[in-house]
């Protein structure tokens, strides 16, 4: 039995809309040993490992369920029972994980186990720690000897298991204030391995560090940590506490208790959790040993005078006291019949005592502390005290150390009340706990004495969220309220745009539109992340790391999530929901990867962008796959995108006052439309985008309609948007790989990534449709990893439409060999009816790019798809023309056009001939004058942003 594989999916994924695992199981010889042949005796002693299974229904659903579908008949297969055990495990660290699914792998022995997890590490820990357990659970002979090392050991394991989980486990408080954001509907992301987490998105962010806040005053907390300040200046208020001085010497110490007078307390000048502390000090010989006590945590120490009473927290948040608890050391009370030993066993067996903070109380040791304070009172752990005698183990009361806490609140005196938002206020702190001593916490300090010990910047919220007794209180609400008061932002806008094509000139145009409505967006594509239209990152940033970064940007306010098959089949989406989900299309791509073999499968994937979309769903109505996944959707609104304006559906749908975006025929051309609530409202003529070129590259036309409907659901306005795809062009520097036109040669050059048969068809048409005075010359490839019939069907998409064929490989072979790729392409074009002379073979892509612009001449027209894009670009843009076909004259240098997004202007002007001004031609204008016939010579401006302009003649 053996794990092959594993995904840990942050995000929602195939499988689930949370995080999940996922394992690649192989049993082995095990399959033929399902827990009903492994016998009773399996089953008892997990049951005994993990009692907590008792708990898990199954299928059954209730209580006991698991082990009955264990014992009953066969029983069940041990990849199931991983599955509850990594949950299980999860649940005795303190995690509230429930979910799992087992399923056949389709081989024998073959399973996929998912489980769900809530931290990374602990849910990869915990399925390798089950399927040890369960291997030490097997018979001898049965037993993996490379799964259960030499001497290990059940309960070592565990209890090593549970630590493990609790320092990488967001810590009490910090998981109250998780919990409190979720509540309102605050998005969260943890930042780091420890308790720094980020509240809210892009630039209405506020950050958590456990209970220090964005808000917090760093000389506060200054303040807090040093005791003797905090003392004097709550002592210049006329606030009670005790007197106290600042020492370095063992010396100093002894000085200051006579002065001072017994009993007393030593401290750590700036300590914290209650460590090095010794209280009631009557000799010099305490005092002595509580200041080197004191002095392993500070160089510094407090010797301060003791104030009877019972240990007080009381929290104050935002100047307003929220919760009050007193705090009982830990201790255990005699029975008159067990030692010490045996009653801190007893007391260790109540449920609610974990190791650390797994659970609401921590487990008592009898440690160096506790032998310390048995032998104060004259005993030690083997003493049996007499019947009710309280002997205490600790001399101070956290919780981290066995002690309990009462919760307060409801009794607490109003003066103390009033006290303690007195203190915190005048030490600045916006979340504050005052350690108070009082002899009854309902009475007035002013009647029966009392004083503050400490101020405490990041108080903990355990005692208060989980008291031993008493009410819980709600702590971590008011600091949500605080740092987001109600009806302020948390989120930003959140758009998620997939498909087999499109995506990247997609999630570029809805970010250049968001700009020109006024937004700072971060967005993520094949080639980067960009913020605010500068590039942050570069290399393929489509899957959840990118998101990430682009939500924890403190710039943005508005989030445009280019989301790739890939990345949601290695890790899920990076986000548990989006405002508005758009699938552009579902074509042959990357199948016979990751077990995706169909195009069905394929759309399953992609179908996630739109199942946690929700606000809107925005489909095409044009590709049946994607229609259909409208009902999968729980978005309030669904926006058709068409093509085709006789579409039965979409005109029921728009009949209906539902949401859509359709391309409607007009007399000067083909108009983007929008429906919405039975309103009707043309948006743009298409060949006044220069990305369609005049509306030939219907392509863009579609991306055009795509970036319409999801600015229009994600409420920009519609001056914004026909502004943004009016300013959006197709230069490299813009778009990259899409589309790209160079004109700077005598022939010219389009530029593209398409690697599929979809993309390479597409352009291939528009090759076609362009106005062409000499030869089509194509350089063809297919990346490495795709099935032969894919690169077949690549090969046949170019097939008729070009004069000439190179055919060449990526720079990553991906297992192929050096010219299996451009060979099995050529071999597909000769099928096709390719003449034999209109072929070659260059497998290397710069060496093919060469080749491609040596053949050119005066009119021609090559359509390079390329793989590595700033490489190929820079190789054609410093092609200098040999011979006939040189320009006439020097070529003309060249400079880089400004970054996608920035604002247009005159040096970089449309990539159409010149056209009517903005907005005439709309609905209920003069219409313009038709389009001039389509010629590259009339459209294309080179990547310095020069219009050309021939003259009548040319």
């Amino acid at each position: 039995m053996r794990i092959l594989d594993r995904s840990v999916y942050v995000g929602p994924s195939l499988y689930a809309r949370f995080p999940v695992i996922r394992l690649e199981l192989d049993l082995g010889s095990l399959e033929a040993w399902p827990t009903g042949r492994l016998g009773s005796g399996f089953v008892d002693a997990l049951a005994a490992a993990l009692p907590g299974l008792a708990e898990h229904g199954c299928s059954y659903r209730e209580p006991g369920g698991f082990f009955r579908r264990m014992r009953e008949g066969d029983g069940t297969w041990l990849g199931h029972v991983l599955e509850h055990v990594a949950i299980e495990l999860q649940n005795i660290a303190g995690e509230a994980v429930t979910f799992g699914k087992t399923r056949s792998a389709g081989s024998a022995g073959r399973y996929t186990v998912i489980y769900e997890y809530a931290q990374r590490d602990e849910g990869v820990a915990a399925g390798e720690l089950g399927l040890r357990l369960l291997s030490s659970l097997l018979p001898a002979e049965l037993r993996p000897a490379d799964i259960v090392p030499a001497g290990w050991a059940w309960p070592e394991a565990r209890d090593q298991f549970i630590r493990f989980a609790q320092r990488r486990a967001l810590g009490p408080s910090t998981a109250a204030l998780v919990r409190a954001a979720e509540a309102r509907g605050i998005p969260w992301l943890r930042l780091n391995e420890q308790s720094l987490v980020q509240l809210g998105h892009g630039r209405y962010q506020q950050r958590i560090q456990a209970t220090v806040t964005g808000h917090t005053p760093h000389i506060a907390v200054e303040l807090a940590s040093d005791k003797e300040e905090t003392n004097k200046i709550l002592a210049g208020l006329g606030l009670p506490v005790p007197r106290q001085e600042l020492v370095h010497s063992a010396a100093e110490a002894l000085r200051a208790a006579r002065r001072m007078g017994f009993p007393l307390v030593t401290k750590p000048y700036n300590g914290n959790h209650g460590r090095g502390i010794s209280i009631r000090l009557t000799t010099d010989e305490e005092v002595e040993q509580g200041f080197n006590v004191a002095r392993e945590h500070s160089r510094a120490v407090i010797v301060e005078t003791f104030l009877e009473g019972d240990d007080h927290r009381l929290l104050v948040v935002n100047g307003a006291l929220v919760a009050a608890t007193r705090r009982t050391p830990g201790h255990v009370v005699a029975d008159g019949e067990h030692t010490v030993e045996q009653l801190v066993d007893i007391v260790n067996q109540d449920p609610r005592r974990g190791v650390g903070h797994e659970k609401v109380l921590t487990r008592l040791e009898l440690d160096a502390q506790a032998h310390k304070m048995l032998e104060r009172a004259g005993l030690t752990a083997a003493s049996v005290p007499a019947s009710g005698t309280v002997v205490p183990l600790r001399s101070t009361a956290n919780l981290s150390t066995g002690g309990t806490a009462t919760d307060v609140t409801d009794i607490i005196h109003p003066d103390n009340r009033e006290m303690a938002e007195r203190a915190v206020r005048a030490i600045g702190l916006d979340v504050g706990g005052v350690d108070f001593l009082s002899k009854n916490i309902s009475e007035s300090y002013r009647q029966i004495g009392g004083g503050i010990c400490e101020v405490n910047a990041a108080p903990g919220f355990r005692m208060h969220v989980a008291p031993s007794e008493g009410t819980p209180r709600d702590v971590a609400a008011p600091v949500i309220d605080m740092l987001f008061p109600p009806g302020s932002p948390a989120r930003v806008p959140i758009a998620a745009i997939t498909g087999t094509n499109g995506k990247t000139t997609t999630a570029r145009m809805l970010a250049h539109i968001a700009k020109m409505a006024g937004f700072t967006p971060g967005v993520t594509t094949t080639d980067g992340v960009y913020i605010d239209g500068q590039r942050t990152v570069a290399g393929d940033m489509t899957g959840p790391v990118s998101a990430r970064m682009v939500l924890a940007d403190p710039q943005i306010d508005i989030a445009v999530l280019e989301t790739a098959r890939g990345g949601l089949l290695r890790a899920g989406m990076g986000v548990k929901e989006v405002d508005v989900g758009a699938v552009l299309n579902v074509q042959p791509d990357h199948l016979g990867l990751k077990g995706i073999d169909t195009l069905e499968q394929l759309a399953e994937v992609k179908r996630i962008v739109v199942e946690v979309a929700s606000d809107c769903a925005v489909l095409n109505a044009d590709d049946p796959l994607v229609m259909r996944m409208s009902g999968y959707t729980e978005a309030k609104h669904i926006c058709y995108v068409t093509m085709n304006p006789q579409h039965a559906l979409v005109r029921e749908h728009i009949r209906a006052g539902a949401r859509a975006c359709a391309l409607e025929a007009g007399v000067n051309g083909q108009m983007i439309t929008l429906y919405d609530r039975g309103g009707h409202i043309p948006l743009l003529w298409t060949h006044l985008i220069p990305a369609t070129l005049e509306g030939r590259a219907t392509h863009n036309v579609q991306n055009a309609m795509f970036a319409a409907a999801l600015a229009f659901s994600l409420g920009m306005k519609l001056d914004a948007i026909r502004q943004g795809l009016r300013t959006f062009d197709t230069t490299f520097f813009q778009a990259p790989g899409r589309m790209n036109i160079f004109s700077e040669h005598p022939f010219k050059v389009l530029f593209d990534y398409g690697h599929n048969a979809h993309a390479v068809g597409v352009m291939s048409e528009l090759a076609r449709r362009l106005d062409v005075t000499g030869r089509r010359i194509v350089v063809l490839a297919g990346p490495g990893d795709r099935r032969d019939e894919d690169l077949v069907a690549i090969a046949r998409a170019a097939a008729g439409s070009f004069d000439h064929y190179i055919c060449r490989r990526d720079d990553a072979l991906r297992e192929r060999g050096p010219d299996e790729v451009p060979r099995i392409q050529a071999a597909a074009l000769r099928e096709a009816g390719v003449p034999e002379d209109a072929i070659s073979v260059i497998p290397d892509e710069q060496q093919a790019i060469d080749a491609a612009l040596n053949m050119g001449r005066q009119g021609d027209l090559i359509l390079i798809f390329a793989d590595a894009l700033v490489r190929s670009w820079k190789q054609i843009t410093k092609f200098k023309p040999q011979g006939a076909a040189a320009r006439v004259g020097e070529s003309r240098p060249t400079a880089a056009a400004p970054a996608y997004g920035a604002a247009r202007g005159g040096g970089n002007g449309q990539l159409a001939a010149a056209t009517p001004a903005d907005g005439a031609g709309q609905a209920g204008q003069p219409p313009e004058a038709p389009a001039p016939a389509l010629s590259l010579e009339g459209l294309i401006r080179d990547e310095r942003g020069v219009r050309f302009a021939p003259d009548a003649e040319d």
